[in-house]
């Protein structure tokens, strides 16, 4: 990923400046015009604007630490994947050793990045994005959640988490349809990718009914019988059972919605299955 980054900044005609903790795999950068720091301090002191991108926060934490002085008074793009505490933890260190850090989460891939559906989420300071938004567009459109710098680290692990259940979803539709003679993943994911996109054009209005609730307690309007979704749930399982598929994670569902019904329940609503992830947390 940091050099897909690097490289989007070299097609842009930045002046870029690049420092990998292996040596050899920044080679193919430079022979595309990038400038080759001989280690992490000559890099940063190379620009104001520093943008990293390692395999984790400790690893961010390693190298960027022992150069504080160095860093004192640029900005630092903190785009490695990490929690919202991790984000957060890195901010409290620059902010004492007279650093501007924003954190981003990167919602793309390798290849996507620099292309017109990739984007990057930022949070932290307002100005410092502002400064350098120019430029962190070029990476892929930027959004700025706020000034709380743990935002994009939870708003990226939000859609990833998303992301791991939809990919998780497509593989046990797979698993399912090609459990019989004249199914094929072809023929499935034909059909499953529409179908997807006409369920996701209904999450806008499930989230307007959260955040309604959370602010004035406004019932949902979009409701379904527990009965009704129990029983599709429970077919669900069985069918998966059948055709030999793993069922662990469908065998969640059901048991949501009959501690639903347990609890007084007897429709479903998006505020009440928020909620009842909070709940289950709490009581873990």
């Amino acid at each position: 990923m940091g050099r897909a980054l690097a490289g989007a900044f070299l097609d842009a005609g930045r002046r870029t400046v690049v420092w990998n903790r292996t040596a050899s795999r920044a080679d193919a950068l430079v022979e595309r015009g990038a400038e080759r720091a001989a280690d992490a301090g000559e890099a940063v002191r190379a620009a104001r604007l520093v943008v990293v991108c390692l395999l984790d926060p400790a690893t961010v934490r390693e190298v960027l630490e022992p150069l504080a002085e160095e860093l004192r008074g640029r900005t630092v793009v903190d785009l490695t994947n990490g929690s919202p505490a991790q984000a957060a933890e890195l901010a409290g260190w620059a902010a004492g050793a007279g650093i501007t850090c924003l954190d981003g989460g990167i919602m793309a891939v390798p290849g996507t990045i620099a292309s017109p559906g990739a984007f990057v989420l930022y949070s932290g300071p307002q100005e410092a994005f502002a400064r350098w938004r120019t430029d962190l567009e070029v990476l892929g459109t930027a959004h700025w959640l706020g000034e709380d710098t743990g935002l994009a680290s939870l708003y990226d692990i939000a859609l990833l988490s998303a992301m791991d259940l939809m990919f998780h979803g497509f593989n046990l539709a797979v698993a399912m349809a090609t459990s019989r003679p004249g199914g094929s993943a072809a023929g499935v994911t034909e059909l499953l990718v529409p179908w997807l996109g006409s369920m996701g054009a209904l999450m806008p209005a499930f989230a307007a009914e959260i955040d309604a609730e959370a602010a004035d307690g406004t019932p949902p309007r979009l409701t379904q019988g527990l009965d009704v979704q129990t029983a599709g749930m429970l077919n669900m399982v069985a069918t998966a059972r059948d055709a030999g598929v793993d069922t662990e994670w469908l065998d969640l569902s059901p048991a949501r919605l009959r501690a639903l019904s347990a609890g007084g329940h007897d429709t479903w609503s998006a505020p009440l299955g928020v909620r009842q992830l909070r709940t289950a947390a709490r009581e873990s």
